[in-house]
């Protein structure tokens, strides 16, 4: 058996140019092989940090192979505005980004063996996000993109009442100081869902989350009633916090609302009673000046009128003495 040989353009010109072509190929490809020295590996999961305290991201080459040499950029979107830049043999931190000013550290210790894992401290809600560890050794380059969670744990849900509302009373689930934003749930005895009506939320300076979270109960729903937080990244749900609605705060039932009742009825008849009274005293008061008028008062004048005789006759008598001692004295 004879082998044929495969001709391509026989007779023609690029076939004289045909092992050339194949020779800078070969080269090209066994040059690209040469450079692609390794890969850099980050985690294939999301890395959590906590506000507040530190983290690391992970990052290392394959095969493994010191890097005190090579370039190694952390950044997030754009390549310029870097997290952190190791190159020349040392930390140029001079363009960082504002953010992450002394708030970062490439891990040397490890450098040698390919590890070029960033360390963050005093991590905040805003370090969330993807990160990219780039690794440069002359012209080759390669770089590995993670994921950084940030969360934060604040205070326990606190349930307090705020007052009756639509015949009900208005139950309010408070805490404050958690990332990411947190689920809140209302639960009842048997730990059936409850929608809530009212919903508000704010960041505080550090942009951890303030929520209060409100639902009305009535008097139908009476129970016990819980309330719990959900972790929105890991759906874990928290330890609740629960409260009774018992019927001493139930609008129809409320101790407090028939002793407020009474005590407002009783202030009413002791206010009409004595307003009563008074008038009652005004006409008696009334009655007794006119009687003392009609009848007292003719009688003062009748005694001074026989008072004003009496001195009269005296006067009269008087002169009268006058009159005859002088008589008889002539």
């Amino acid at each position: 058996m004879k082998m044929k040989v495969l001709s391509f353009c026989h007779n023609s010109g690029f076939s004289s140019s045909l092992p050339g072509f194949i020779i800078y190929f070969i080269t090209v490809h066994v040059h690209k092989l040469e450079t692609a020295r390794f890969t850099v590996i980050g985690p294939d999961h999301p890395v959590t940090a906590i506000v507040g305290e530190e983290i690391v991201l992970p990052c290392h080459l394959s095969p493994r192979m010191s890097a005190e040499n090579m370039e190694v950029r952390w950044f997030r979107s754009e390549f310029t505005s870097f997290v952190h830049l190791y190159q020349h043999g040392k930390d140029q931190n001079g363009q960082q980004m504002p953010g992450y000013h002394g708030r970062t550290e490439l891990l040397k210790a490890g450098i040698t063996d390919g590890n070029v894992a960033l360390r963050i401290v005093n991590v905040r809600p805003s370090d969330e996000g993807q990160y990219r560890c780039f690794v440069q050794d002359g012209v080759f380059h390669e770089e590995a993109v993670l994921e950084l969670k940030v969360e934060a744990s604040g205070s326990a849900p606190q349930i307090s009442v705020e007052g009756y509302q639509d015949g009900g009373i208005r139950m309010v689930c408070q805490l404050a100081g958690w990332y990411p934003e947190p689920e809140v749930l209302w639960r009842d005895h048997s730990g059936q869902l409850l929608s809530s009506s009212i919903k508000t939320k704010s960041k505080d300076g550090r942009g951890l989350f303030e929520i209060k979270n409100s639902i009305i109960i009535t008097e139908n729903s009476n129970q016990n009633l819980s309330c719990s937080i959900r972790n929105a990244y890991f759906n874990l749900e928290k330890e609740p916090s629960t409260f009774y609605i018992s019927d001493f705060f139930l609008p129809r039932t409320s101790p407090w609302l028939v002793v407020w009742s009474v005590t407002l009825v009783i202030s009413l008849v002791f206010i009409s009673l004595t307003l009563f009274l008074f008038k009652l005293r005004g006409k008696h008061l009334d009655t007794i000046s006119k009687f003392h008028f009609l009848l007292v008062e003719p009688m003062l004048c009748s005694e001074r009128f026989l008072n004003e005789c009496d001195n009269v006759n005296l006067k009269i008598i008087s002169n009268t003495n006058c009159i005859t001692s002088y008589i008889g004295n002539g």
